[in-house]
């Protein structure tokens, strides 16, 4: 028997669910390549502000429906910020305490909007320490650990419900080329990835899904060599996408490419979006759209037309003082100076 709690925990995400609308898929075209849609999907729009509200939300309905959370149990996250913002929201929501696990490193405006929600940040110097350090906080206090990075492939239902695949097959029915010839995604969980790349083949889509990966990540190189002990030393310098280890939830499978981008290229990309969209996004957009450029470059050279679909994962505002300074990329990130030109050509 489902407790009363439990009962009406569920009701609320479910209540909230309904109250949100469905994203916004935004459509340009680039006078370089005529015959190619390119559309952005954003997720910047939802009620926490990322992408990762879907996630989040699955996550508590799974540990809902487990018998995992119940009512007054502690939710501890491992998170580099935008999951972490999300879960607030809903522990909020359902009058539980919150504490994300985070590195120090931490955008400023992600701290401040988990306090917002009511959540605790609980810092740690490198983000590899913050799987145990989770772990060892839910034990501590009796509490759920979420575990993001093992869940997220399985929480969300990628036959259907809602999620974002299908989102973005029944936006794209009535565009132009309607059937995307690639979408586009970065990989931090590797959750929205397995939704992505299960559910079009699930469909029969002939899409291709193609996976993009900063530096200091390991998904590429176990999607190519398939060694799952792989590690890096350093954090990858785009919140939000790329891991120091293969996650559980990272299904190499479903993926159909991987392409590597460099930093610099990502927020290179990040500031010449921005007098195309009219606004600011977060630097996994920028890791996004220059693979979605590269795969444009492609199809031009063979001559084919079609349509690209890739995610604005969040906005810029919670950068402001590292992407959008010039002083904090200078030091962190480098020249973009290579990166600019490139684009311009385009």
């Amino acid at each position: 028997m489902t407790a009363p709690w439990v009962k009406q925990a569920i009701s609320e995400i479910q209540s909230d669910f309904q109250r949100s609308a469905d994203t916004h898929l935004i459509r340009f075209q680039l006078p370089a390549f005529p015959d190619i849609f390119f559309y952005l999907k954003d997720e910047s729009t939802h009620p926490s502000g990322s992408l990762k509200h879907r996630l989040a939300r699955s996550l508590f309905l799974y540990g809902l429906c487990n018998g995992w959370i119940k009512q007054g149990t502690p939710i501890i996250e491992a998170s580099s910020g935008s999951t972490a913002v999300s879960e607030a929201y809903f522990a909020r929501l359902l009058g539980l305490p919150f504490i994300a696990v985070m590195p120090e490193c931490t955008a400023k405006r992600k701290i401040e909007q988990i306090t917002f929600y009511g959540g605790r940040c609980h810092f740690v110097g490198h983000s590899a320490m913050i799987y145990h350090e989770a772990k060892a906080l839910a034990r501590e206090l009796s509490g759920h650990y979420m575990d993001q990075f093992t869940y997220a492939e399985r929480a969300t239902d990628w036959r259907g419900n809602n999620n974002i695949a299908e989102s973005i097959f029944r936006q794209m029915a009535r565009e132009p080329c309607a059937e995307p010839d690639y979408i586009v995604m970065s990989a931090g969980t590797g959750g929205t990835s397995a939704t992505l790349g299960r559910y079009i083949r699930y469909q029969g889509h002939d899409t291709r899904l193609v996976v993009v990966d900063p530096e200091n990540s390991v998904f590429s190189d176990y999607f190519h060599h398939r060694d799952a002990s792989l590690t890096a030393a350093l954090a990858s310098r785009i919140e939000g996408i790329g891991r120091p280890r293969v996650e559980p939830s990272f299904i190499a499978d479903v993926i159909d490419e991987m392409i590597q981008v460099p930093d610099a290229a990502s927020i290179a990309t990040l500031y010449w979006l921005e007098p195309i969209l009219g606004r600011r996004v977060g630097a996994s957009t920028g890791t996004n759209m220059w693979g979605a450029l590269q795969l444009a470059n492609r199809m031009r050279a063979e001559g084919r037309q079609g349509s690209i679909v890739t995610l604005l994962c969040d906005g810029g505002e919670r950068y402001q003082d590292t992407y959008y300074r010039p002083e904090w990329v200078h030091e962190h990130i480098g020249d973009l100076a290579p990166w600019s030109e490139i684009l311009e050509t385009l």
